[in-house]
């Protein structure tokens, strides 16, 4: 929500003169307020794939693990 608002202010104050300025200032108002939603969608995308993810390279879980800080050193 600040995002979009926020958008508004710099077109608002970032408008210029010359129609350059004008294509600007508005671009950069539309930039600032995707930027926002774009980052939590992506971390939302992320997460689920994280959850769904089974196998993890060089992850072991709390229930595998060796308790006696050797970690993948085998005993014999």
């Amino acid at each position: 929500m600040i995002s979009i608002v926020l958008s508004i202010a710099v077109w608002w104050f970032l408008n210029g003169d010359t129609p350059e300025q004008r294509a600007h200032a508005e671009r950069f108002g539309i930039f600032i307020g995707l930027w926002a939603p774009t980052l939590l969608i992506l971390s939302n995308r992320f997460d689920r794939f994280a959850d769904k993810a089974q196998y993890v390279p060089g992850y072991l879980p709390e229930s595998q693990k060796d308790n006696s800080g050797l970690g993948d050193e085998k005993n014999g």
